[in-house]
């Protein structure tokens, strides 16, 4: 597809330019969802999860939206959207747009996790891909959503790497085909998680994108993963910054908020905003205490790292 038919299909490649409060432009803002009282927006765009503050909204994911947006927060990210009925995606689809809020990432389903790995080269593990890339479409017009996570599963060790490398950028190729017309791009993820995982790093990751040179195929950096993989972590995100369209956080050690790591949040946030950075960035990690005080301490801890200009 060629690159200015894409860019007409509204996103722009550039990571720096990515994303822009202009995605919603034109929506009409239901003012009986919004609260009067709503906290200020925040410097960044920090996407909460579902669960993240039910002891204060309560069970059902779209009361906890709402909450969410009287808090500040204008984007959501949902791991396992493709898990939801189509009535329900269609609900947090227009209670998004409703409240001019974004849609973060959610997971292809069977994206090449775990043993069914993009590596490999085998037709069968690239058809589950293919099929879940092509769910992925159905499901991102039903919530508005832009990004969709890829995780090319298990490393292959009985190939080389370069050939693995080889593999898992033919398969992106392919992905990328389908979410191209749709202006959806699919975000890799390297991972922490276990030594197996074929991606690691955010440079292994920049090398695949470059590969598969598609405005489709871009880095979710993850900061919870690269400062257990690699560290150094402004500088490897200025290195990757061309090729990265999604942030993640947590911090490290406990995959909790901000504030209750080794991580210097605020550093980093400064950074991505000093860059000009307009996306989502999802919140893809626990509360560090439990109930309702567990939750305001998040959000405390969010407008403290926030706190940057």
């Amino acid at each position: 597809m060629q690159r200015r038919n894409f860019l007409q299909n509204g996103i722009l490649a550039g990571a720096s330019t990515l994303v822009g409060s202009s995605v919603f432009a034109g929506s009409h803002t239901d003012e009986s969802l919004k609260d009067n009282n709503a906290e200020k927006t925040f410097n960044l765009n920090y996407a909460p999860h579902d669960g993240m503050f039910k002891n204060n909204a309560g069970n059902n994911f779209i009361d906890q939206i709402k909450f969410m947006y009287d808090q500040g927060f204008r984007a959501i990210e949902d791991n396992g959207m493709t898990g939801r009925s189509v009535e329900e995606q269609t609900k947090i689809g227009e209670t998004l747009a409703k409240l001019g809020m974004m849609m973060g990432v959610f997971v292809v389903p069977k994206g090449g996790n775990g043993a069914n790995t993009l590596a490999a080269g085998k037709q069968e593990h690239l058809d589950i891909f293919l099929k879940g890339c092509r769910t992925s479409v159905e499901v991102a017009k039903r919530v508005n959503a832009k990004w969709v996570t890829v995780v090319p599963g298990d490393f292959e060790r009985n190939l080389p790497i370069g050939i693995q490398t080889g593999n898992v950028i033919d398969a992106l190729k392919r992905g990328a085909e389908i979410l191209e017309p749709h202006g959806i791009i699919m975000v890799l993820e390297p991972l922490s998680d276990t030594p197996n995982l074929f991606l690691r790093t955010s440079d292994q990751t920049y090398e695949i994108c470059r590969g598969v040179n598609s405005p489709s195929c871009k880095v979710l950096y993850d900061i919870y993963h690269m400062q257990k993989n690699e560290g150094n972590l402004i500088k490897h995100i200025e290195w990757a910054w061309n090729e990265i369209a999604y942030f993640q956080i947590g911090d490290n050690p406990g995959r909790n908020e901000p504030t209750t790591g080794e991580v210097n949040y605020k550093n980093i946030f400064k950074y991505i905003h000093s860059r000009g950075y307009k996306g989502v960035m999802g919140m893809e990690h626990g509360n560090s205490k439990p109930g309702k005080e567990g939750e305001m301490a998040v959000i405390k801890a969010y407008r403290d790292s926030d706190n940057f200009l």
